[in-house]
């Protein structure tokens, strides 16, 4: 399956990074968040990518288009016949990429609904957005949406809390406390979808068309959407506190969401 992600938004929260590149840039240890999302769906086989340009959609044709010169030791040959020699061999080479521009000002909808040409009419395909990563099954996601027989499925996800839980005994003592704990009860949707083609159907090209709003209303009210539970681990990147603890778990060893 083609799996599509939502790389436009201008990030706005995250201010400290986004000045100079877009969010799904940002970099997790020394690659982008966007690389690492991508590594997950081709650790499950899926390796044929559509990413929805927008806000600096540059930097992100950039990385690509020299992917070998951004990730491998290179050699140069100088003079007359120059020539460069990569030396590191990398797990990427038969990722296929494409780099749509679909408006600098596009909501997530009209994003979506660009990109319909590059997916086959009938074909299912995976959709998420490019700041969130999660260990979730993306093959136990599909099989789930395939059961269900509707037309879009999302993840739900528990949120990480933002503060530190604490358990207080009545005497005022506390008994336990879990720095950054997953929320039990609620859920959010935590993108990682799987649509079928029909999903199209339901957007427009309007520049202010959020998935999130009146499709995924009308789907709902349809009885078209649909749900995967996934009690693991996933987390957004809104933030730079969020940045540095995705960075550190990174570093320390402790990413649940390295899957390859």
């Amino acid at each position: 399956m083609k799996v599509v992600i939502l790389c436009g938004g201008q990030g706005t929260r995250l201010r400290e990074e986004t000045d100079f590149r877009p969010k799904p840039m940002v970099p997790i240890g020394d690659r982008p968040i966007l690389w690492h999302i991508m590594k997950h769906y081709a650790h499950f086989g899926h390796k044929e990518f559509i990413l929805c340009l927008g806000y600096k959609g540059e930097v992100i044709k950039d990385y690509f288009r020299n992917y070998l010169w951004n990730t491998c030791d290179v050699t140069l040959q100088l003079g007359r016949r120059p020539g460069i020699v990569y030396h590191n061999s990398h797990d990427e080479e038969d990722w296929q990429v494409t780099l749509a521009e679909t408006g600098a000002d596009s909501m997530t909808g009209r994003r979506i609904k660009r990109i319909q040409q590059y997916v086959a009419e009938g074909e299912t395909f995976l959709l998420t957005y490019g700041d969130g990563l999660s260990d979730i099954d993306i093959a136990a996601s599909i099989a789930c949406h395939r059961e269900s027989g509707r037309t879009c499925t999302i993840s739900a996800v528990h949120p990480a809390g933002r503060f530190g839980a604490l358990k207080i005994e009545e005497d005022g003592r506390i008994h336990t406390f879990v720095e950054k704990p997953q929320v039990e009860r609620a859920f959010v949707n935590g993108g990682f979808m799987v649509c079928d083609y029909r999903t199209f159907d339901y957007l427009d090209d309007s520049e202010n068309e959020m998935f999130e709003h009146r499709p995924m209303l009308d789907l709902t009210r349809d009885r078209q959407l649909n749900s995967y539970k996934h009690e693991g681990w996933w987390q957004c990147m809104d933030t730079y506190r969020e940045m540095q603890y995705l960075n550190e778990l990174w570093n320390r060893g402790k990413a649940p969401w390295k899957t390859w």
